[in-house]
Formats: C-alpha cells, structure tokens, sequence
C-alpha cells in the first residue's frame, strides 16, 4: 500500500514533510486537508489523527502524528542519506536539541505572527491590529538574535556542518511571517545567508513549490462560503493572540 501524507501545505511542519519526503524520493499519496475549511474535524480525518491536527500518516494499518515523530520515521524507514538525522551521538543530539527548543522559541511565535498579519485579517475583514503584531514580531527577536549572533556564528547550518531536519523545520517555520510581508531575515545577515544554503541544498524549485499556497494572496471568497465556520475562527485565533 502506498504511504499516505496528509497536509495542508500552509502549515510550516506539513511542508517541512512534503519537502523531506520529495526531496529523497519517497514514494506517497498526497492527502490535502484544508484547516481553514474545518476538514481537520470532519470525521474521515479524525479516523487518521483523533486529535484533529496535520500532519498525519497513514501506512497501512499504522497511523502516526506529530511533524518531528513523521520525519524521523520517514528517515529511518527509507534510509536517508545520514546528514538529515546524523547517527554520530553528539551531532545526532544537536538535530534533537533544535527540535525540542523550537516548538516554543520558533514555531508558536512565528505562527502567531502569520495569523495576526494574514488569517485573522482575512477571516474578520478588519485590518492588521499593528500594535498586537509589533507585541508578537518582538517575542520572536530572542530566539532569531540566538539563531543568527551565536548558532550561525559557529557552523554554516543550525545543528551541523551540513543541511539536517533542524534546518528544513528551521526554514518552513520562518518563512511563514515571511510570506506573508514581515521577512524576518532582513536584519539577521547569517540568518539570510543561512536561508540561501538551505534552499540551495533543498532545491530552489522544491521549496517554491511547496511555498506556492503561503506565497500567495489567500482567496476573498474562502471567508464567505462558511460564514459561521469564519466567526468560529475568528474567535479561536483572538483568544489565541491575547
């Protein structure tokens, strides 16, 4: 049976997927689930994940979730080449190292950033609250200062010497304020040439495509088809912003 991913390619960890399992030619049958059209609930999805959240992974009769839990079974499942997740101990630890700190110090933050700027405009038709995106832009500064004046200072990629998971998470996860019109690089200069590498390593036209959707403006009309859907959203992401 034929792997099945199941993503929405505007979330960062779902693209970090599709690009590893693209990148090493992992052979998959590609599941979209729109988290903005509610398909994340709808009881087909929730057989795959009963959490409700993408990405998922069906193989067979083994279900799995949890982004960093779905790349290193892809890894180890298909014997990637050893740079992604290295066996050597310590050069293995620094991969784990970034992936446990960056829920918090990158995702969450980054995250927040993108749906005050691009999601919670769209869906409510009011503007960008500047104030609350200045507020969230600056809990994001500590972690790109460390990423950019110590990590990068010492090594061309985040965990070793060469491209790894922490980077291709690293990547999907910083550009997701950055599609949207707040580039988080422009006053980092190794952060920004760090961004050149790994793109380089991942391939120019891999990373484009699996960007199309975030690089491009949402459509209008998404946030009438479901005008309660959109108020419940609405709701979900102020309470979240606080």
């Amino acid at each position: 049976m034929v792997l099945e991913l199941f993503l929405d390619l505007y979330s960062p960890p779902c693209r970090a997927i599709y690009i590893f399992a693209r990148k090493n030619g992992i052979p998959f049958e590609l599941r979209p689930v729109e988290l903005a059209r509610g398909e994340h609930l709808k009881l087909e999805f929730l057989k795959v994940n009963p959490l409700g959240k993408v990405p998922a992974l069906r193989d067979g009769d083994f279900l799995l979730a949890e982004s960093v839990a779905i790349l290193l079974y892809l890894s180890r499942k298909y014997q990637t080449e050893a740079h992604w997740y290295p066996p050597e101990l310590q050069a293995c630890a620094r991969v784990d190292e970034y992936l446990a700190w960056q829920h918090v110090a990158i995702q969450l933050p980054a995250t927040n950033v993108y749906l005050c700027k691009s999601l919670l405009p769209h869906f409510s038709g009011q503007p960008v609250d500047v104030t609350l995106l200045e507020r969230l832009l600056g809990r994001l500064t500590p972690a790109l200062q460390h990423l950019d004046q110590e990590v990068l200072a010492a090594k061309p990629f985040l965990a070793t010497e060469q491209v790894s998971l922490a980077d291709l998470m690293a990547l999907t996860e910083l550009m997701q304020p950055t599609a949207v019109g707040c580039d988080l690089f422009q006053d980092w200069p190794r952060l920004a040439a760090w961004r050149a590498r790994v793109e380089a390593a991942l391939g120019p036209e891999l990373v484009q495509e699996a960007h199309r959707l975030i690089l491009q403006p949402r459509d209008p009309q998404d946030a009438q088809r479901d005008p309660q859907l959109a108020q419940e959203l609405v709701q979900r992401l102020q309470e979240r912003l606080r």
